[in-house]
């Protein structure tokens, strides 16, 4: 099974590799004004990933701490809606792949089996699931999945589908479920963690604000206003230069960009960011990409990641404030490192890295 599986991914990474390198080169003019777009053959190709995973239940890896025999089940019976893409974040930013493309190209190829399995997943029967489990484990995929799981829900509401309403619905008891365990649990995280993996407090605030926006969630967004001031106002001179390590795929000091510049008013916003990383602000600054020598490792693949949301951090920066338009060439150079080799010949880069592209290259 585990052969055939890495066969299939084999498959879909010729054809991405094929769609990518013939469509993604912008000309000069182009990179001055807009990122790097997608074309409806790429959207088609960057489809076929999360279709391929979102029902691959193994091989499965879900960090669970069993507390009694009874917590023995597979991934199936412990998380019906979000069990494949080899973990419980990755199945849920899946999904989220699968509404943006559909949400950006409704006719892309296999828009109906995403659907499917849309309509499939995303019932109250089984979200009720991951709420009763999340009750029970209340550190589990915090904050990463629960942000992702947020983002997810932000997606659905903003679709203008008659699909998105039910689907809407059935995920709006989890996200307030997350919403109140984000507001328990920050006046307890004394120190924010930044690394540039999954418990990046940065990274789990962003979309979290987001969503607190969208659904006027304000206790939610009070929560992640203070300690974005408790953790990084007065944080300076962040050394980028020592990024990445060896296993990101994000950024611990352009996290904290994203995430005050969300928080921030302007003026507020520069002052902090011409202390924070001065150089940001150049239009000389430069930072190399993060390079992949072993697509096959789970670990080492995590650079790919880096590389798209390093860009997506980029664009979004340019795109809210004109005077940082520089950034886009760099993001641009970020995106075309990665994009070509988006999976590889393994399932270790497929089962996610889809989406970091999705999100860096639609806005």
């Amino acid at each position: 099974m585990k052969y055939r599986l890495f066969s299939h991914f084999s498959l879909i990474a010729l054809s991405v590799i094929v769609g990518f390198t013939l469509t993604t080169s912008v000309t000069a003019a182009d990179r001055e004004t807009n990122r790097t777009e997608l074309s409806l053959e790429q959207a088609a190709n960057l489809m076929q990933l999360p279709l391929a995973c979102a029902e691959t239940e193994y091989p499965n890896k879900l960090s669970q701490t069993l507390r009694s025999e009874e917590d023995l089940a597979s991934p199936t019976d412990l998380h019906p809606a979000f069990y494949g893409c080899f973990d419980w974040h990755s199945a849920v930013h899946g999904h989220w792949s699968m509404v943006r493309l559909l949400k950006e190209f409704p006719d892309v190829v296999g828009n109906a089996q995403a659907r499917a399995i849309l309509q499939r997943h995303i019932t109250p029967e089984n979200v009720v699931k991951d709420i009763d489990y999340l009750r029970g484990n209340i550190s589990w995929e915090r904050p990463y999945g629960w942000a992702w799981l947020l983002k997810l829900v932000l997606e659905l509401q903003d679709w203008n589908d008659p699909m998105a309403a039910s689907l809407t619905t059935a995920l709006e008891p989890l996200a307030e479920e997350l919403s109140k365990m984000y507001i328990a649990h920050l006046p307890k995280l004394v120190y924010p963690i930044r690394v540039g993996e999954h418990a990046n407090t940065a990274f789990g605030l962003t979309f979290a604000w987001d969503y607190a926006l969208q659904f006027d969630d304000i206790p939610l967004q009070m929560a992640i206003k203070q300690r974005a001031h408790d953790f990084y106002l007065q944080d300076k001179n962040c050394p980028i230069g020592w990024e990445p390590s060896g296993y990101d795929f994000l950024s611990p000091c352009l996290e904290e960009v994203d995430l005050m510049r969300r928080v921030l008013p302007k003026e507020k916003f520069m002052v902090w960011l011409n202390e924070f990383l001065p150089a940001l602000m150049s239009p000389s600054f430069d930072l190399p990409v993060g390079q992949v020598f072993d697509r096959t490792d789970g670990k080492l693949v995590h650079l790919d990641g880096l590389n798209f949301s390093r860009a997506w951090v980029f664009y979004k920066l340019a795109e809210q404030y004109p005077q940082f338009g520089h950034l886009k060439k760099l993001a641009d150079r970020h995106v075309e490192y990665s994009l070509p080799n988006l999976v590889g010949d393994s399932y270790e880069g497929g089962h996610w890295l889809g989406s970091f592209a999705i999100n860096a290259l639609l806005p």
